[in-house]
């Protein structure tokens, strides 16, 4: 849906499960759209555990509710954290900890993929979070560290929204300096000013639906 005309994650992931022998495969979206097509793809496969945070009831509208936990042998491997619009660095870095992190230690993923949509930033038109280049890059050294601790290190990122031509490169370059170790020499200079925003800290309303995600790992095995 929405401007994708292939499901890109769920392909990758079911042609390395048959080419690698993956038997767990975990995806954390993070892109502010409700990852609904990877979800639909593995409703009732517990061999992928799909976890997205987006903006909540943002698009679709009506998909991304906590109630859609899957079904069948895939009931309780999906796990949604609707967050409420203007959530910022603090509430993400929460749900991370929270419930991402926790959901994967229980899960022990052979392999991690992120759809790796840079439009809840604050300066994308299309979404209206709040995070920044360095919540991307803080995100991205969590779940490489989950990686390491877990399945050996195995982290794709597949590129996915992202609608500020002129911010998304710098959300991109912070993944892909983190991924790499290497610091280039281009600074994000809108960092300071997203920093500043008084919505990155997080908030009771934020604290209390990231709880209520958490309340989901239960069913994990």
């Amino acid at each position: 849906m929405g401007f994708c005309l292939f499901g890109n994650i769920p392909v990758a992931i079911l042609k390395n499960r048959a080419r690698h022998r993956f038997e767990r495969v975990a995806t954390v979206d993070w892109d502010v759209h409700h990852g609904n097509g990877t979800q639909a793809a593995f409703w009732t496969d517990p061999g992928v555990l799909t976890i997205s945070i987006h903006q909540d009831r943002l698009y679709p509208h009506d998909s991304g509710d906590r109630t859609e936990r899957g079904e069948g042998a895939g009931f309780g491997y999906n796990i949604n954290i609707p967050l409420p619009p203007g959530s910022g660095h603090g509430a993400y870095i929460a749900a991370f900890e929270q419930v991402v992190l926790p959901a994967l230690r229980a899960y022990r993923p052979d392999l991690i993929v992120v759809p790796s949509g840079f439009d809840a930033s604050g300066a994308d038109p299309l979404g209206r979070m709040l995070i920044h280049s360095g919540t991307y890059r803080e995100m991205t050294r969590m779940l490489m560290e989950a990686a390491d601790a877990l399945c050996g290190g195995r982290l794709v990122m597949s590129h996915e929204g992202g609608y500020s031509a002129a911010y998304v490169p710098y959300c991109g370059l912070a993944v892909m300096e983190q991924l790499s170790g290497i610091k280039t020499p281009i600074d994000d200079p809108f960092l300071p000013v997203f920093e500043k925003y008084t919505g990155q800290d997080l908030q009771p309303w934020q604290q209390e639906a990231i709880a209520q995600s958490a309340q989901l790992l239960d069913a994990i095995r």
